[in-house]
This record gives C-alpha cells, sequence and structure tokens, in this order.
C-alpha cells in the first residue's frame, strides 16, 4: 500500500495515545515523492543568546512513491514519531539515532510488538521499485581504479563534456583505465546524469549483463568515434 494522508493521520492519532501518552501536539502532515527517503520528522533551529537551543515547527512527512506493507508504513510513521517526541520535549541525543532514540524504540518494539528500525531510508530493495524500466540511449564511462574497483558515470550526450570526463578522470593517478559505451540498457536509468568528477561503485558482475551488446565509444585526439 501506498502512504496517504488520511492513514497517516489516522495512525498519529492511534499511536499517540497508545505509545506516547498522548504527549504529542498535532503537526502538518505532508505526502512527499521523495525517493531518497520513506518517512522524515523535519524541523527549525533557533539559537538563545544564553546558548540554548530550541526546536520548533515540526513536520511530518511520508514518501508516496513506495508500496509498502501496512505495518512496514506504520512502523515508519512510529519511527518519525520518536524523533518528534524526543524533539518536542527537547531533549539532547548522542546522535540523530542515539541512545535515547534506540531506547524509546526498543522499548516501543518490546511492548508493541513492533519492527520499528534505525534506518529511515529506502531501502535497496524500495529504490528498486522507482527504477525507469524504459530504453534510451545513454553514454556511460567506466572506470577502472588500479585498486581493483570498478565505478559508472552516466554522461550527457555532449562531446565536449564526454572528453572532459574521459581526460581528466583517466589522467588521475589512482585510474588505470576509462572506457566509453554507448547503451540502452535499463540497469543505468538508475543512476544521475551528469558530468561531475565522480563515479558509482558497482561490481563487475553487476556490468557483464548491462554492458552485453553495448557500441564501445572511442577517443582519437579531441574527437570522439563509434
Amino acid at each position: 500500500m501506498k502512504a496517504t494522508i488520511a492513514f497517516i493521520r489516522d495512525r498519529f492519532e492511534r499511536f499517540n495515545a497508545q505509545m506516547f501518552g498522548g504527549e504529542l501536539p498535532w503537526l502538518p502532515i505532508g505526502l512527499s515523492r521523495a525517493r531518497t527517503f520513506v518517512g522524515m520528522c523535519s524541523f527549525k533551529r533557533r539559537r538563545f543568546l544564553g546558548g540554548g537551543v530550541e526546536h520548533y515547527d515540526f513536520k511530518l512527512r511520508i514518501s508516496e512513491r513506495f508500496d509498502l506493507s501496512e505495518s512496514e508504513l506504520e512502523d515508519t510513521i512510529i519511527h518519525e514519531m520518536i524523533h518528534y517526541y524526543i524533539g518536542v520535549h527537547q531533549w539532547r541525543d548522542t546522535s540523530a539515532h542515539g541512545r535515547l532514540f534506540r531506547r524509546l524504540m526498543a522499548d516501543i518494539n518490546e511492548r508493541f510488538g513492533r519492527e520499528v528500525s534505525v534506518s529511515h531510508r529506502s531501502t535497496k530493495g524500495q529504490r528498486e521499485q522507482l527504477v525507469d524500466g524504459s530504453a534510451r540511449y545513454r553514454v556511460v564511462a567506466v572506470v577502472r581504479f588500479r585498486d581493483g574497483r570498478v565505478g559508472i558515470k552516466v554522461l550527457p550526450r555532449q562531446s565536449q563534456r564526454i572528453l572532459y570526463y574521459y581526460c581528466q578522470v583517466g589522467g588521475h593517478r589512482d585510474v588505470a583505465h576509462v572506457a566509453l559505451y554507448m547503451t540502452h540498457d535499463a540497469f543505468f536509468n538508475r543512476f544521475p546524469n551528469s558530468s561531475s568528477l565522480k563515479v558509482h561503485f558497482v561490481s563487475e558482475e553487476e556490468l557483464r549483463l548491462p554492458l552485453k551488446g553495448a557500441k564501445v565509444i572511442g577517443v582519437e585526439g579531441n574527437m570522439l568515434s563509434m
């Protein structure tokens, strides 16, 4: 199931009474189209002249992109409510998911049979739901490092930017080889398209099938050749 405002409000009210003693004030609830998180409790900070810090203007957002089980969606809401509970009381924790958060989470899991976890980011499996499966041609740089690692970069289809990336990355002392390919395999749709000097590390096995049938792009001087 996917999140709806009505579902989130219903569970917030229910869990507030059941698990948080009704101490949580109502807060704005919204849906997100985020791919990188399932739930988020955001807030603002203000510092006082005496050095204190106050958290305020809390908002709860749940991504509607993910198809979760009812239990997973409920646990996501509870996770964010723990953050809200700590923030409303202006308590300080050792980190975002520090000792206080973990103690509250463990208590809720034990008392109410929940499976709330520390992770509040989307899982690899959930992100796979969002991958565009359509075929489209992409220019892909495969970067092999001297230490055996392999990275890939999806590049803009502009000769000048492709050549710039090829020369800059290929000239790095840690890089053994850069190969360029033109491919329409949907595997590469999950990676951002840019000419920033970064790579996404993958395994040789992951690349074996996606690069099967890909066209090699040669570099001769300042020219690209297919």
